[in-house]
Formats: structure tokens, sequence, C-alpha cells
């Protein structure tokens, strides 16, 4: 199975997502979000660099939870961001 490659829209909100959780991590180490969450540092490290622009559903819904944000209040902030962001990443993810 070949996997297609990712619009410009997708990669942009991925590196926004990543921005979001890095911000919303504050001063909490990557090492206790990770535990928390259940996925290595390295996972979660590159999730907030946007080398991972699509993480798994249940990945982000772990990060999430370790950092107290509702899926609503992330996918509300993130259309935000890339509404406010020039360029290709101005879609909504709304199906």
């Amino acid at each position: 199975m070949v996997r297609e490659p990712l619009t410009a829209d997708q990669i942009e909100r991925g590196r926004l997502l990543g921005g979001l959780l890095r911000q919303a991590r504050a001063e909490r180490t990557m090492v206790d979000v990770a535990r928390q969450a259940g996925i290595s540092v390295e996972t979660l490290r590159k999730i907030e660099g946007g080398r991972i622009p699509t993480p798994a559903f249940f990945t982000v819904a772990a990060v999430a939870a370790a950092l107290g944000l509702s899926l609503d209040d992330l996918l509300r902030r993130v259309d935000e961001a890339a509404a406010a962001a020039p360029g290709p990443a101005t879609a909504s993810l709304a199906v």
C-alpha cells in the first residue's frame, strides 16, 4: 500500500499542532509529558517539531490529556492558527 504524499496544508497544520502542544507543555519537561501520555520522548519531540505532521489520533489524544487539553479546544486552536497564518494552511480541518 502506497501512502499519498502529504499536502502543504497537512504539513503546515502538523507544524501548528506541534507548536501548540509545545506551548501548552510550558515548563513541564518532555520526559514528564511523554511518560504521562505513554509515548516516547522522541515521538513527542518529533510531534512538537513538526517532523510527524500527521500523528496518530490516539497519540494526539494521549498528549492532549496529559496536558489537560480537550481535543475540541486543540482543534479550535489549530484552526485559528491556520486561519491567521499566511499561505496554504488556511483550509479548515472540518470534514
